[in-house]
């Protein structure tokens, strides 16, 4: 299959008529998207962007071979705009399937939203997913092996006139060639995809829908990648099942950063569009002290459903496990802080009689755990020592040997990062 994108932005459309917004003033050039529309092998239009056949033209296609028009969800930019010639726009019902005289066949999704995303299988077998803004596709429970449904009813068989009785399910199958999605409004759906099979490695994930709520410039780009995903200008033309050469994701990365920098929703984010995380949190509970339990529970609440927690400081078990979620790593400072204290850092002549030994020890067996770890691994840590020096020989001491972590653990990174104002710097990677 060829598929053009005839828009990739939000339905209002990238940059919004007289918004002042950072993301707006930004979208000028190859960045300014009208609403997303596709077009598939010139004979099926996925949605409608204003001007389409206007659209198609500066692509190099014509609408004339259009059989099908197809919206995605509830229209709430733009007057939509009908060119006289194509098919009246029509919404399939959920569950539907439909061989098209194109020669595709068409599987309506259900979803978790308004709307309703659409499964394209070509002529040829490759197979396509577009979700509209803002979705997930809705129970991701692959059907019995058996080949019965869930309810325990038999699969699906062609009716007249090429269509299908009703399924709601993605059935199991290979992973599709090519997903279309809100990648950075929803990376759950793309978690849920991964974690049912659905996306797999050699998946092309290509964001659509980008609107005025996406970081400016450059940083869209960034997190696309740190997802998996791409995001192409309007107009642009992909052949689905083609071989893209796609770096590969960095397996271990350090996010540094002050105190409130964003670091830790960094880091988060990095890992928001991948099923099964397993969040260690390394500050462990402090009694009777009601702030720290609202910060605690600020980092709960921001993340996503399926990750798991794990409250330990013990984290070379963790990176020693094989075939395991990804770990994310929250925080190395006070990770550091708990292995002072078994040392006896604090006191100066256990630290001169041992304690600096015994610390060292402990930083070897973590950075040879992460040099060894085959897990993604995403940690967080604080980077001192740019202002003020501490006023003890303990503060001092903490400091530095921070600074000796943060450099030992760098050094087991493909990718370090630094935040600073919310604001992402690549170091490495």
């Amino acid at each position: 299959m060829e598929l053009t994108l005839l828009g990739t932005g939000a339905p209002a459309g990238l940059p919004r008529p007289d918004c002042p917004c950072a993301a707006c003033a930004a979208a000028v050039g190859r960045e300014a998207r009208a609403a997303t529309a596709v077009l598939v092998d010139g004979a099926l239009l996925l949605d409608l962007t204003p001007g389409p056949a206007f659209a198609a033209a500066r692509a190099g296609h014509s609408l004339h071979g259009v059989r099908h028009v197809l919206l995605s969800h509830p229209h709430d930019g733009p007057a939509m705009e009908f060119p006289a010639g194509l098919p009246a726009p029509v919404r399939v019902p959920d569950g539907q399937e439909l061989a098209l005289i194109s020669g595709h066949r068409l599987w309506a999704v259900p979803l978790d939203s308004p709307g309703t995303g659409y499964e394209v299988t070509g002529p040829d077998g490759d197979r396509l997913l577009y979700l509209p803004p803002g979705a997930a596709p809705a129970g991701l429970e692959p059907a019995p092996a058996t080949g019965t449904s869930a309810t325990g009813t038999s699969a699906a068989a062609p009716g007249p006139s090429g269509h299908t009785e009703p399924r709601g399910h993605i059935p199991p199958s290979e992973p599709y060639d090519l997903v279309l999605l809100d990648v950075l409004g929803r990376p759950d759906a793309l978690a849920r995809l991964r974690a049912y099979g659905a996306v797999g490695p050699a998946t092309d994930i290509v964001a659509v829908h980008l609107g005025h709520d996406v970081p400016p410039g450059d940083e869209t780009h960034r997190r696309l990648a740190a997802a998996g995903a791409r995001a192409e200008p309007d107009g642009t033309t992909l052949v689905v099942g083609a071989y893209r050469d796609t770096p590969p994701l960095p397996r271990r990365t350090l996010v540094l950063g002050g105190a409130r920098s964003g670091k830790s929703v960094e880091a988060e984010r990095r890992l928001a569009a991948f099923p099964g995380v397993e969040y260690v949190a390394t500050g462990g509970a402090r009694d009777g002290d009601p702030e720290w339990a609202d910060r605690v529970a600020l980092h709960r609440e921001r993340r996503p459903a399926s990750w798991r927690t794990t409250e330990t400081c013990d984290l070379v078990p963790l990176l020693a496990e094989r075939d395991a979620p990804p770990l994310l790593v929250d925080c190395l400072a006070l990770w550091l802080t708990d292995a002072m204290d078994s040392v006896g850092a604090w006191d100066d002549a256990r630290w001169a009689n041992g304690g600096a030994r015994a610390l060292a020890a402990r930083v070897t067996e973590l950075t040879g755990a992460l040099r060894a770890t085959d897990r993604t691994v995403v940690a967080v840590s604080n980077e001192v020592g740019s202002g003020v020096v501490p006023g003890t020989p303990a503060g001092r001491r903490f400091r530095d040997e921070l600074g000796r972590l943060n450099a030992a653990v760098a050094g087991e990174c493909e990718q370090v990062l630094l935040v600073v104002a919310g604001t992402v710097q690549r170091l490495r990677g």
